[in-house]
């Protein structure tokens, strides 16, 4: 038996967590992937934003392949956060159309060169000489984190949950089981702080 690719394993989850975060925004409203459901203000179509900058700047200027996207949010002048999220003049298919062109120069660099490449991340200081290598499991990771944020992020919204849309990787269970499954953790943490106290 042939062992796996390491640079063909790590691109095929890079692949996955990107799937999994744009599918988390189909079927909803422009209210809906805008809206802020955290206190920090977390929401879907900031965090596509956000990794649709991240991916350009971790597998373009890090590894010498410039795009020629540009990023008003990333100005010095731009006001904190403006990576996180989309104003209304900004429609849901310019952000995903540059995600989708984003991902795409990432694949375009994971493809030229090999694993052991030598890049620089120039926002991480001295510790910024990286490898392609290390570059791809640290996008995979930062991908994989906001899929995360977005799966509560979506769930908070209309209920949908699931890790992709050919797997929920949830539990066999109806509306009824999950609720009285709730009930059960509540009741859980109530007495847990009750012992506490």
């Amino acid at each position: 038996m042939k062992p796996n690719d390491p640079k063909d394993d790590l691109h095929r989850y890079l692949r996955a967590a990107r799937e999994a975060v744009v599918w988390k925004l189909d079927g909803l409203s422009e209210y809906d992937v805008r809206r802020p459901l955290t206190p920090t203000g977390t929401n879907l179509l900031g965090l596509v934003k956000h990794l649709a900058g991240v991916e350009l700047g971790y597998f373009g200027p890090t590894f010498g392949r410039p795009h020629n996207e540009s990023f008003p949010w990333h100005d010095e002048d731009a006001e904190p956060n403006a990576d996180m999220w989309a104003p209304a003049d900004e429609s849901r298919e310019d952000i995903l159309g540059l995600y989708r062109r984003a991902c795409a120069h990432a694949d375009a660099t994971i493809e030229a060169l090999p694993l052991d490449a030598m890049g620089h991340v120039a926002w991480w200081g001295d510790a910024g000489t990286v490898t392609l290598q290390r570059v791809m499991l640290h996008m995979t990771a930062e991908t994989n984190r906001h899929a995360g944020h977005a799966d509560i992020v979506r769930e908070l919204i209309d209920g949908s949950v699931g890790m992709r849309e050919t797997n929920s990787n949830m539990a066999d269970g109806d509306e009824t089981w999950f609720r009285q499954y709730w009930k059960r953790l509540e009741s859980s943490a109530k007495e847990a702080q009750a012992k506490s106290s």
